[in-house]
């Protein structure tokens, strides 16, 4: 329950904190809301992509004192993404304002659909050029407090749960029609009980089916990879 609780009170926080920014920068909801779930995006990718690379880096054997390069293949086959350093959330904070931030966090996203070719066109980019260059900077500060540098588990994927019911109760995108709200995606998913094979969302736009799918096999303490994701864009 304590766990919960902490959760809970970094959403809050978290939200609290992009909000007020949003406001005092005088931006619209639908001007922020694929720019913020775009950097929480990029954020969780870097937790897994750090957890990852430290496993794999202790599995690899060592000749003469040296390990090989990490590839991509690593980090698939522990279900991550591999980042390039451009696309490196470390990296995108500590750029100065002098950079244009907007640019590099385009260059970042255009770096992961082209290792990752199912992703092309599928994440935020020019979006970020409607925001200011130092509104982003303090974006990225605000995504990247302590508590997740230690956090571990779901929370990511809790933090953007959160962050879609806000906007949605903001009416931020088709007036609030892109979410289906937890407690009826929970209801389907506990109605269908999908504990294994695949689990294909034909209408899929936050992957709300998947995480709640997600969650019914961990409390039944089923393996996970008995389950199969697929949304309507990966046909093949």
């Amino acid at each position: 329950m304590a766990q919960l609780d902490n959760i809970e009170a970094i959403e809050k926080k978290l939200w609290k904190a992009a909000d007020t920014l949003r406001a005092n920068s005088n931006y619209a909801s639908n001007e922020y809301f694929l720019p913020v779930m775009g950097l929480i995006f990029l954020r969780h990718a870097y937790s897994r992509f750090l957890k990852v690379k430290r496993e794999v880096e202790a599995d690899l054997p060592k000749r003469g004192g040296k390990t090989r390069s990490l590839t991509k293949e690593d980090f698939l086959c522990k279900g991550a993404i591999y980042l390039q350093e451009k696309a490196q959330f470390d990296f995108l904070v500590a750029l100065p304002d002098s950079v244009n931030r907007s640019t590099s966090l385009m260059e970042a996203m255009l770096s992961i659909e082209g290792d990752y070719p199912p992703l092309g066109g599928i994440l935020p980019k020019t979006e970020y050029q409607e925001l200011d260059n130092v509104v982003l900077g303090n974006l990225l500060r605000i995504l990247n407090p302590e508590e997740l540098k230690k956090a571990d588990g779901d929370i990511f994927g809790r933090i953007y749960e959160y962050f879609l019911t806000q906007f949605a109760n903001l009416k931020a995108h088709d007036n609030g029609e892109f979410f289906t709200p937890v407690s009826l995606v929970s209801l389907i998913a506990n109605v269908l009980e999908p504990d294994h094979g695949l689990v294909f969302d034909p209408a899929c736009g936050s992957g709300g089916m998947f995480v709640q799918s997600a969650h019914f096999v961990e409390r039944q303490r089923i393996n996970p990879q008995m389950l199969t994701f697929k949304p309507a864009f990966l046909t093949n």
